[in-house]
């Protein structure tokens, strides 16, 4: 029975990076820590196609692949809402981290990295890419989803400065306290940013003349 929901928790990986050592050394890492990789793939191509016919759980693209690079292939993984994305690159500019995210990256890693680096990026993606598809089954309109995550995140930060909360912690927060008071979480948020400005405007009121 224990070995049957090990087996059930155990999250489906998809890897697509073109240097056959480094996807081997990728796939040890990620089945010592409990994880399942389905498919492996040399090209962003093949990749798209095995993340369509295997749905896995995660998607790990290196973002230099012939055939079609790893930002291209992010943008259609993401794009057609199949999986969370996990970006690998050799370069650590600013502007391929923008891009990668633009592309629908929910995390990334620099290489080399260490096994102690993956864990914390396919947690951050997966917890990313549930917060946004539960925001997005509330939300109907595409403008009205960009606002809505523009105040979750905003409120998020305020909820993490104030009360030391996690991203993750600070979203179930969010998410909680809408289903208890019949909320949505657009409406939550704004309120945690009200009262946030409030108390920043008191806290710059200059003391009253004597």
């Amino acid at each position: 029975m224990a070995d049957t929901q090990a087996s059930a928790e155990r999250r489906r990986v998809l890897i697509a990076e073109d240097e056959a050592l480094i996807r081997l050394d990728l796939a040890e890492m990620l089945v010592e820590e409990g994880y399942d990789v389905v498919g492996e793939a040399g090209d962003g191509e093949t990749a798209v196609r095995l993340a369509e016919d295997l749905s896995p759980d995660l998607v790990i693209l290196d973002i230099k692949m012939p055939i079609m690079d790893g930002l291209a292939a992010a943008e259609r993984i993401a794009g057609g809402r199949i999986a969370p994305v996990v970006i690998l690159t050799a370069f650590s500019q600013r502007d391929l981290v923008e891009r990668a995210r633009a592309a629908g990256a929910m995390a990334y890693l620099v290489k080399p990295f260490q096994k102690s680096d993956l864990v914390p990026a396919i947690e951050i993606a997966l917890s990313r890419y549930s917060e946004i598809s539960a925001l997005e089954s509330e939300v109907a309109g595409l403008t009205d989803r960009l606002e809505t995550r523009k105040s979750v995140e905003r409120a998020k930060g305020e909820l993490m400065t104030k009360y030391s909360m996690t991203e993750p912690q600070a979203f179930k927060w969010i998410q909680r306290t809408a289903m208890d008071h019949r909320m949505t979480m657009r409406e939550v948020a704004d309120r945690i940013l009200a009262e946030g400005e409030e108390t920043e405007t008191a806290t710059e009121a200059p003391p009253p003349q004597s």
